[in-house]
């Protein structure tokens, strides 16, 4: 790894503990194993490195696919669920750090959330997929139900270690109970999955 990585991904884990303001220069050299005339020389100003740090975070940032055709939508959308749930909940502490500082760094936070907005269009590309795969209801509120779902997993993420009570439990069925009720809202019957797998056995 080189240099201008090392000091990137010190930056993010310095930036994840105490933010925009708390993450110094000298902090962010240290854990980087550099010194701060090697972090300055690299990218010229600690803006200039967060700038690069939130762009390449956005970049970074992948949504696994659903399938082009589906053949057990319950548990496809589960495991699906499951992956950006893990994902979100690992980078909490940096997504909490983006929200936090919205109103001074508005740009920062829009990258942070990127993941989520690509979801979002993961999930409305497979509805219409259900769809046309006469699984899925062909009308309804897709939006409101595609809004309802992606709060529901960023909400579990940032604040179910400290608002236990207020998520499904136990965690590791949550991916499940919400993958259902999202498959209800878009019109999906069960029995219709299971009719899919049957055929395709």
């Amino acid at each position: 790894m080189d240099i201008r990585d090392r000091i990137l991904e010190a930056a993010a884990r310095v930036y994840a503990l105490h933010g925009y303001r708390g993450a110094t220069t000298r902090l962010i050299a240290n854990e980087a194993g550099v010194n701060e005339v090697t972090l300055f020389r690299t990218f010229g100003s600690k803006d200039t490195l967060f700038e690069e740090l939130a762009r390449g975070q956005a970049e970074a940032t992948s949504v696994p696919p659903l399938p082009a055709k589906p053949a057990n939508p319950e548990r496809e959308l589960t495991e699906w669920c499951r992956t950006v749930l893990d994902h979100l909940t690992q980078h909490r502490s940096y997504l909490r750090k983006s929200m936090s500082e919205l109103e001074e760094r508005p740009l920062a936070a829009a990258a942070a959330c990127k993941g989520p907005h690509c979801a979002r269009d993961v999930l409305a590309e497979y509805v219409e997929t259900l769809r046309d795969h006469k699984l899925a209801h062909p009308e309804g509120e897709t939006g409101t139900a595609i809004s309802m779902f992606m709060s529901s997993l960023f909400g579990d993420a940032m604040c179910r270690d400290v608002m236990p009570d207020a998520f499904p439990e136990p965690a590791e069925e949550a991916p499940g109970r919400y993958a259902r009720c999202f498959l209800r809202a878009v019109g999906v019957r069960v029995s219709a999955a299971a009719h899919v797998d049957a055929t395709a056995a």
